[in-house]
């Protein structure tokens, strides 16, 4: 009976459509590359070289803090865009030959899928946590609070505005991306339909409570906050 019950969500239409979609969707894993591209150029590099477009307050220490933070995110997020592309081409699925020892090796399944998918899982509950709080504050249910020590004056409204309407749809839309993309590498790598099945009912019930989470440590201030 269980099987049966199993067998019959396997094969549901809606599932049946995401399955073919992501199997022989490759697309996601070069719009994440390029939205990564775009964010990292236009947004954190703009930022470290002294841009203030986008920043709603006077940071205390802008040199020595939001400029070099801005570099070094700026530069992993093109490395995490860079990685998208290897789960979707064959040099992402063999070690490298300057490597020694492992040289030419299969790269096993859970090195690339676990760090992919917590990733992926950071950037839907940000996305998803920042533009229901930020709608929240502007609708005055909420109030928000930042780290005194890392902002010397900050305009609250202006930022969530630009949280709410470019930075954190830019996490949503990646992790969307960057989920879309993990999804055709299992299948591509060999998971099964059950156990993908499976495997993506339990991950989206982690992001729903890791968004649940990071909504509570912004309302009730019991985590401090970092912006990223």
């Amino acid at each position: 009976m269980q099987q049966i019950t199993m067998n019959d969500m396997t094969s549901s239409p809606r599932w049946s459509a995401f399955e073919r979609f992501t199997k022989r969707s490759v697309w996601p894993a070069y719009a994440g590359c390029v939205w990564a591209f775009l964010y990292a150029v236009f947004v954190r590099f703009y930022q470290a070289a002294g841009g203030t477009i986008g920043l709603s307050g006077q940071p205390r220490s802008p040199e020595t803090g939001l400029y070099m933070a801005s570099y070094i995110m700026g530069v992993l997020i093109l490395i995490c865009g860079f990685i998208l592309l290897g789960l979707v081409k064959p040099w992402g699925r063999i070690v490298p030959a300057w490597m020694p020892w492992i040289a030419g090796k299969p790269i096993p399944r859970a090195v690339v899928l676990i760090p992919t998918l917590l990733c992926t899982a950071f950037l839907l509950a940000h996305g998803a946590a920042g533009i229901v709080t930020r709608a929240l504050f502007l609708a005055s249910v909420i109030d928000i609070h930042l780290p005194e020590q890392y902002w010397i004056d900050m305009d609250l409204h202006d930022m969530a505005l630009w949280d709410l309407l470019v930075y954190e749809p830019w996490f949503l839309m990646m992790g969307l991306l960057s989920g879309l993309t993990a999804a055709h590498y299992a299948q591509a790598s060999g998971v099964s339909p059950s156990a993908l099945k499976r495997s993506t009912m339990l991950y989206l019930l982690f992001v729903v409570l890791l968004t649940a989470l990071f909504i509570c440590s912004i309302v009730f201030d019991f985590v401090e906050k970092i912006s990223f």
